[in-house]
């Protein structure tokens, strides 16, 4: 186990932003995570749980308590199943299954972050979520002092959320199980209408795996959300909104205003999300708001390959996001009467 006092937080994080934690431990043993864990609830101090840093907005006076990085290591693979401790890189998980000829979640690729975070989210992206191939998840309940499974219905699972997500303060995910598919070599359907046309077949159709995995990193690539250090449009949380879900009466009102802003033939995107809701894009509003890729002139700005990614461009502070997020919501909210809602973790600051 590592110990530090005083470390900026930033370097963990994929926005490179955010101050001082009070103390960092990293635990590379669910043995250690669970005991740092019970440390500092026995103590009442405060604590954050952190993976890959993907998915947090760490506000410039850091943490007042522990930050516990899980830095834990393993993979059991039996058959089609995959059992992947919670600090392994995701994307390292999705190449090894690719590898082994198993389909499930080829086309998550490329996306930062470690394991333990894919059921928080329930990370989604080019047709494929992680709750259609999770199965357990072993985490250590903070409630109950004990460690847990999870099945995958315990697990709450809905659209970028779960039950680690509705309560963020209870479990620690230490373990995550999937049961992937033998498709002999071939990729799960391929849903998502722009990875198949890319790949020239109808959506449905299956592919050999490695090229439904190449096709997904060249699109998340061309999108700035693939890591790279050397592109500051790559230095965000990836997508900073979700997309909005609507009943029927707010999707009314927001095909109104569509048509007052933009004219009447202009549709907008539109998915059922099943008990009559609508799924409109994020991107989309942001877009026909007036916040275009690359919008922006400080330190903080919109990327200038996808909307939905707020940039850090160097020497930006989360202020500096935040502010440009806050113009970016109340903008939209506008023009169309729709309250985004960030989709990272805010730590020690808000919208």
């Amino acid at each position: 186990m590592q110990e530090h006092y005083g470390t900026p937080l930033a370097p963990l994080t994929t926005l490179r932003l955010g101050g001082p934690a009070r103390r960092l431990v990293v635990a590379d043993t669910d043995d250690l995570v669970v005991e740092e864990t019970r440390r500092a609830d026995d103590e009442g101090t405060p604590l954050l749980v952190v993976g890959g840093g993907s998915n947090l907005v760490v506000g410039d006076k850091g943490f007042d308590g522990t930050a516990l990085r899980v830095a834990t290591r393993g993979i059991r693979h039996e058959g089609t199943v995959i059992d992947a401790a919670a600090g392994e890189v995701w994307a390292d998980l999705v190449a090894r299954s690719v590898d082994a000829g198993l389909a499930g979640i080829e086309c998550l690729a490329g996306i930062p972050g470690s394991v333990g975070a894919t059921p928080i989210q329930n990370v989604g992206a080019y047709g494929q979520e992680v709750s259609s191939v999770i199965t357990e998840v072993v985490a250590y309940d903070r409630t109950l002092r004990e460690l847990v499974t999870l099945s995958g219905a315990d697990c709450l699972f809905s659209y970028r959320s779960s039950v680690f997500k509705l309560h963020p303060e209870r479990y620690v995910v230490l373990r995550v199980r999937f049961a992937l598919d033998d498709a002999g070599g071939l990729s799960g359907p391929i849903k998502y209408a722009e990875t198949a046309r890319v790949l020239g077949v109808e959506p449905g159709a299956r592919v050999p795996l490695r090229d439904a995995r190449d096709t997904v990193l060249r699109l998340r690539s061309g999108k700035g959300m693939v890591l790279d250090a050397d592109d500051h449009d790559t230095w965000s949380a990836g997508s900073f909104f979700t997309n909005p879900l609507l009943d029927a009466a707010r999707y009314e009102d927001f095909l109104g205003r569509v048509r007052a802003r933009l004219g009447d033939d202009v549709t907008p995107p539109a998915y059922p999300e099943g008990e009559g809701l609508v799924k409109t894009s994020a991107a989309w509003l942001i877009d026909r708001a007036g916040f275009t890729k690359g919008y922006g002139t400080g330190p903080a700005r919109i990327s200038t390959k996808h909307t939905l990614a707020l940039t850090n461009r160097g020497d930006a502070t989360t202020e500096d996001l935040l502010a440009l997020a806050r113009e970016v919501v109340a903008g939209v909210r506008d023009a169309f009467g729709i309250v985004l809602v960030n989709e990272p973790v805010m730590v020690g600051v808000q919208l």
